[in-house]
C-alpha cells in the first residue's frame, strides 16, 4: 500500500510548445505500490512532499507550511530547464505523505523509511516540508545507509536540538539525529542566530560532535570559506543538506513561521550551494518551513523552487 497520495496532475505545467519546454513535462508520477518498485523505474531525481505542520504548531510556531509542497511545485514545474543544460531531467514525483489520522511519530517513521529506500536506490531526492521535524526523517533515512561515511549540514537560524521529553516537534529533529548517530556523522549547523538559540542547546550539540557556525561568523568570514574549511578531508563522503527557509533574511524569505531581517542572502548561498553539489556527492536536499499563507508575492515559495532547480541541474551536469 502506498504511503503517498499522488499530486494533482494540473501541477504538471506545460506550454505545449516544443521550443519552450517546462519542468512539468519532465515529471512522471509514482504509481501506487511498494517503494521497492523504485529500482525498476527510470528517473534521475525523486521528489516528495510533507504537507504537515503539526510539528510547528506543537513548538509554538505559526502554521501554514502544510501548503508548501503544492505551492513550491507550482513554481518549480513552471520553470524552464537551465540554459546550460544539454538534456532534460527525469523527475519522479512520489506525491505527498498524507496520513494525518496516524500519530506524528508514525508519519515520521514512514518518511524515514521512504528516504532510506531512495538512498538504497542511489537516486538523489528532494523533500519539501512541512515542518522541520521532517529534517529528522530525511537525515535519519540518509544515515541509515551512509553512517560513518556521511556529512549532514543544517542551514538554519535555529539549532533545532530541543530535547524530546515533551514529544517530537519542529524544534527536535537534530536532537534526535545526534542522539541516534553521534560519532557516526560529520554534522554542522550553519547560520545560527544569537537571538534564536540557548547556550545550553549549543553546548549540548557540540558535546555530541556538532560544528556550529553562527551568522556572525559567516558575516565576518563569508559562507564559502566557512564551508570549504568544514568540508576539508570529506571529499569522499556522502552529503545531505537540510535547509530551513528561516535561515534566509526575511527580506528574501518572509513566508515562514519564524523570520528575521538578519539571515543568509540568496546570492551568497547559491554560490556555496553549487560548490557543495559540484565538489561533493550530495545525495539529497530537504527544504522546510516555507509557509505560503505568511508569504509576500510568493517570494519564499519561489526561492524554494529556485533552490530545487539549481540542485537538479547542477547535479545533472555532473552525470
Amino acid at each position: 500500500m502506498s504511503w503517498f497520495h499522488p499530486i494533482d496532475k494540473h501541477l504538471l505545467f506545460t506550454k505545449n510548445d516544443k521550443e519552450d519546454p517546462r519542468l512539468g513535462e519532465c515529471v512522471q508520477l509514482f504509481p501506487k505500490g511498494d517503494l521497492q518498485q523504485l529500482t525498476s523505474l527510470d528517473f534521475d531525481f525523486a521528489l516528495l512532499g510533507y504537507p504537515d505542520d503539526e510539528g510547528i504548531a506543537l513548538n509554538g510556531g505559526r502554521p501554514g507550511a502544510q501548503n508548501a509542497p503544492t505551492q513550491v511545485r507550482t513554481f518549480l514545474y513552471k520553470m524552464t530547464p537551465h540554459l546550460a543544460s544539454t538534456r532534460l531531467p527525469k523527475i519522479l514525483d512520489l506525491g505527498d505523505l498524507v496520513d494525518k489520522e496516524k500519530p506524528l511519530e508514525d508519519r515520521h517513521e514512514k518518511a524515514r523509511q521512504t528516504t532510506r529506500a531512495l538512498a538504497q536506490a542511489k537516486k538523489p531526492w528532494i523533500s519539501i516540508g512541512g515542518g522541520h521535524d521532517y529534517g529528522y526523517c530525511d537525515g535519519a533515512g540518509f544515515l541509515d545507509l551512509h553512517k560513518d561515511n556521511a556529512v549532514l549540514i543544517n542551514f538554519d537560524a535555529h539549532m533545532d536540538v530541543r530535547p524530546t521529553d515533551k514529544g517530537f516537534n519542529s524544534g527536535t529533529p537534530f536532537h534526535r539525529v545526534l542522539s541516534e548517530f553521534s560519532g557516526h556523522v560529520d554534522f554542522a549547523e550553519v547560520g545560527i542566530q544569537n537571538q534564536c538559540n540557548s547556550q545550553a542547546h549549543i553546548q549540548w550539540a557540540q558535546n555530541k560532535g556538532a560544528s556550529v557556525f553562527t551568522l556572525d561568523q559567516i558575516n565576518a568570514e563569508g559562507l564559502m570559506p566557512v564551508l570549504k574549511n568544514f568540508m576539508k578531508g570529506k571529499e569522499q563522503k556522502k552529503v545531505f543538506l537540510s535547509i530551513d527557509i528561516d535561515a534566509f533574511t526575511s527580506n528574501e524569505a518572509p513566508g515562514c513561521s519564524q523570520s528575521w531581517t538578519t539571515g543568509l542572502f540568496t546570492k551568497e548561498f547559491l554560490e556555496s550551494f553549487l560548490y557543495l553539489i559540484r565538489e561533493f556527492d550530495v545525495c539529497g536536499i530537504g527544504i522546510y518551513e516555507v509557509s505560503p499563507p505568511l508569504d509576500q508575492d510568493n517570494r519564499t515559495s519561489k526561492l524554494a523552487a529556485l533552490l530545487i532547480h539549481n540542485f537538479i541541474f547542477a547535479t545533472l551536469k555532473k552525470a
